[in-house]
């Protein structure tokens, strides 16, 4: 089975081409992943212990935390295809319908 962080790559990988995008992924010397993309480099890596995200998306200087990987690939498509439209979704619950 492929560690974590190799699948990660893959996912990151194959998203870049469903997107339609030109760039590139790989591991850096500790472990990250690296996205280039559209002159932006994203480091993608674990987020530290004690904190409540699960990973860590770094752009420059900017870091932000992501709880999933679903939050992951939302983040890096804003900061790599900037037209892209995104959609939210509200989930609430609903009283049943009368049949």
């Amino acid at each position: 089975m492929a560690a974590p962080a190799d699948l990660l790559g893959e996912l990151m990988t194959q998203s870049l081409v469903a997107w339609r995008l030109s760039g590139g992924v790989r591991r850096s010397g500790d472990g990250a992943i690296l996205v280039t993309c559209n002159s932006h480099e994203i480091r993608i890596r674990p987020a530290p212990p004690d904190s409540p995200f699960r990973w860590m998306v770094i752009d420059g200087a900017r870091g932000r935390g992501a709880i999933s990987l679903v939050a992951v690939l939302r983040q890096v498509r804003a900061t790599l295809d900037p037209g892209y439209a995104t959609m939210q979704v509200r989930i609430a619950a609903f009283p049943l319908l009368p049949p």
